[in-house]
C-alpha cells in the first residue's frame, strides 16, 4: 500500500504540500490525494462493526427465545428484535449510500492530474472500494444465514410445543399452518377440554408471540436482501450502459 500511497497526484490550489497534523510532517501529494478517501473507509468500517454488534444481538436473542414458554417473555424479545433488525437496515442503508458516494468520488478523483484511470491512487481506491463492497455482501450473508436459522428452529419449536401439548407428533401440514397463521387454538381444542382453556390458552398466546416475532423479522431480513440485490442489479445496469455506449463509438454491434 505504501507505493499506492506515494503515487502523484495534483495539490490543491493554494499551496503545494500539505502537513500531517499530529506529526508535523509534509504529506506528499499522493498521501493528500488518499487521505480523505480513507476517512470515508473509516466511517464505514466502523458502521460495519455496529452491524457485527447487531448481528450477535440478534443471535442472542433468537437464541433465548428457544427456551421461552411464556407470551409476555417471548413479546419482551419480539420487541428487542424488532429494535435491532430497524436498526440493521438504518445502518445497511447507510453503508450503501456511503459506498455509491465512494463509487462518484473514484470517478471525480480521475480528473486530477496523475490520479487517472490506472494510476497507482485509483487502483488502490478502485480495490479499497471493491473490499469495501464485498463485506458488505458477505455481512449480508450472515443476516441470511440467521434468517434461515430462525426459520429452521422455528418449526423445530412449534412442534415441541404441539406434542407438548397433546402427546401427538403434528404433521407437516399442521406445523405448515401454524408457521403460516400462528393461530394454535383450533389445534388444541381437544388439550383445552382435557386440560382446562387457562393452562393451554398460555402457550397459545406465547405460539402467537413467536409467530408474530419471526414473520417481523423474516420480512425485515428479507428487505435487507432485496435492498442489496436491487443495488448489485443496479450497478449491473450501469456498467452495461458504459459497456454498450463504448461499442457504439468503436463501431461494436451487440446482439
Amino acid at each position: 500500500m505504501n507505493n499506492l500511497l506515494t503515487e502523484s497526484c495534483e495539490f490543491p490550489r493554494g499551496g503545494s504540500q500539505g502537513r500531517d497534523v499530529e506529526l508535523g510532517a509534509p504529506m506528499n501529494s499522493g498521501e493528500l490525494c488518499l487521505q480523505e478517501f480513507f476517512v470515508k473507509v473509516q466511517e464505514i468500517d466502523k458502521q460495519y462493526e455496529k452491524l457485527d454488534k447487531l448481528l450477535k444481538m440478534l443471535q442472542d436473542a433468537h437464541e433465548e427465545s428457544r427456551a421461552v414458554t411464556k407470551a409476555p417473555d417471548m413479546k419482551s424479545i419480539k420487541q428487542r428484535m424488532e429494535k435491532d433488525i430497524d436498526e440493521v437496515l438504518r445502518v445497511a442503508r447507510f453503508i450503501k449510500g456511503k459506498i455509491d458516494e465512494l463509487d462518484k468520488d473514484n470517478l471525480a478523483n480521475r480528473q486530477k492530474r496523475g490520479c487517472g484511470k490506472g494510476s497507482g491512487v485509483d487502483r488502490s481506491r478502485v480495490a479499497t472500494t471493491l473490499a469495501v463492497k464485498k463485506k458488505l455482501k458477505d455481512k449480508m450473508a450472515e443476516f441470511q444465514i440467521l434468517k434461515e436459522r430462525i426459520q429452521q428452529e422455528y418449526r423445530e419449536v412449534i412442534e415441541r410445543r404441539v406434542f407438548t401439548v397433546t402427546g401427538t407428533r403434528p404433521d407437516e401440514e399442521t406445523i405448515d399452518r401454524l408457521i403460516d397463521t400462528g393461530d394454535s387454538e383450533q389445534i388444541f381444542q381437544k388439550a383445552i377440554q382435557q386440560q382446562g382453556r387457562g393452562q393451554i390458552m398460555s402457550t397459545v398466546s406465547e405460539i402467537q408471540e413467536r409467530h408474530d416475532a419471526v414473520k417481523d423479522m423474516e420480512k425485515k431480513l428479507l428487505d435487507l436482501q432485496q435492498m442489496h440485490e436491487n443495488t448489485d442489479h443496479h450497478r449491473t445496469e450501469v456498467a452495461l450502459k458504459i459497456t454498450y455506449g463504448r461499442g457504439r463509438i468503436f463501431g461494436i454491434h451487440y446482439q
